[in-house]
């Protein structure tokens, strides 16, 4: 059976007042997982119907490790103030693999 994107092999979902999040570990053509995080907020129309607005997150299994590791930082960050150690592999940013100006909203 081939896994699609609306046949995820895990599914996951957290209610936050108007806002839910979906985790759902799907699989590649190839068979890697990947972890999708869809945040699903309801907004109210002019008209007084609902819609729902949508924006995705797709973590591959490469990236696991390093975005744990940096969620985990910024999470004890907010809980403490304490500023982590390492957020980020100074090396990446040196070498250009991670380029801040490409993360404008």
């Amino acid at each position: 059976m081939e896994n699609s994107e609306n046949n995820p092999l895990l599914s996951l979902s957290l209610r936050a007042g108007k806002r839910t999040y979906f985790f759902d570990v799907k699989e590649t053509k190839k068979g890697d997982k990947y972890l999708s995080i869809t945040e699903s907020k309801r907004k109210t129309n002019t008209d007084g119907t609902f819609s729902f607005e949508k924006h995705k997150l797709f973590l591959y299994n490469e990236d696991f490790d390093k975005f744990l590791n940096s969620l985990i930082g910024t999470i004890d960050f907010v809980k403490t103030g304490k500023i982590p150690e390492i957020l980020f592999d100074m090396e990446q940013i040196k070498d250009g693999d991670i380029r801040f100006e490409d993360l404008e909203e």
